[in-house]
């Protein structure tokens, strides 16, 4: 397929990279940053702006920030919808609203095409190694159609209901390692004030009912100070705003969610907001007085 891909950062990079190295033709768009050089090196077409991005592409993905930013590449003048015709399918992988989904959804379909939420878990790593977790919202006929990019991508491909339902279970998915994240953080700070050396703490909960994916890939990750990110604070602060503004009009009680949010703007105003949201831990030692320590 003719693929155009926006938003070619820390995800969307690697993202595109596999399209491409699939076999497809990739096209490309300066957004925030500079195209990567190695996606146009393999033949990537740099399109001069959404709009012509579009027009040359079957399927459009987006992968950027924030709602904004994707209601900015789609609907800006010279924007994505600017260059759709029938019959064309666009596929937001970002996290965002869903309610503002839906909305986007409803315009993008009024045009003639097909629209997607297609948010994923599973980090920088999963994007480079095409084991992601992908959520799909929308109609199953096109979720059959684009499954084999799906597939290219992602190792867990989910069709979860109708337009927002992807983005509604990405809310789920960062409620879940945000607080998870916390949790950790909190454990390995308590053990190391207590004496213990967190790297035999982290080993022998990985043996037990306390392993997860959080305490085996961000527990080494606080354990090594490695918090250039992956996943960064900033990011994880705007799905959990998701996620609390999702409860507040739902009027469900999400605790848990509310605190691991506070921590999160603790770790921003620290500067932190560039931090990968393994940097959590930081939070803690400052509330602690205590830096974790190996023996």
């Amino acid at each position: 397929m003719r693929i155009g891909f926006i938003g070619t950062g820390i995800m969307g990079r690697p993202m595109a990279g596999r399209l491409q190295d699939a076999g497809h033709r990739l096209f490309i768009v300066k957004h925030r940053s500079a195209p990567p050089q190695d996606l146009l090196d393999a033949g990537a077409v740099l399109a001069e702006s959404a709009k012509a991005l579009a027009e040359a592409s079957d399927v459009v993905f987006t992968m950027v920030p924030d709602t904004a930013a994707v209601e900015n590449a789609l609907f800006r003048d010279r924007g994505v919808a600017a260059g759709l015709t029938p019959g064309k399918v666009v596929i937001d992988m970002s996290s965002i609203s869903p309610s503002a989904t839906e909305v986007f959804a409803k315009r993008i379909r009024e045009l003639g095409c097909e629209y997607l939420d297609a948010p994923v878990s599973g980090g920088d790593l999963g994007a480079r190694d095409g084991t992601l977790s992908i959520m799909v919202g929308g109609a199953r006929e096109p979720f059959e159609r684009v499954k084999p990019l799906f597939d290219v991508m992602g190792q867990t491909v989910t069709l979860v209901g109708g337009s927002g339902s992807g983005q509604a279970c990405k809310v789920a998915n960062q409620m879940i390692v945000g607080i998870n994240i916390a949790a950790v953080s909190e454990a390995l700070v308590l053990s190391s004030k207590a004496g213990l050396d967190p790297v035999r703490v982290r080993e022998a909960l990985l043996g037990g009912f306390a392993s997860s994916r959080i305490l085996d890939v961000h527990g080494q990750r606080m354990i090594d100070r490695a918090f250039e990110p992956g996943g960064r604070i900033e990011l994880h602060q705007k799905d959990l705003g998701l996620a609390l503004a999702e409860a507040g009009r739902l009027g469900v009680a999400t605790p848990m969610t509310s605190v691991c949010r506070d921590l999160m703007d603790a770790c921003a105003a620290q500067g932190g907001a560039g931090w990968d949201h393994s940097a959590l831990v930081r939070a803690y030692e400052q509330l602690a007085d205590h830096k974790l320590s190996t023996n």
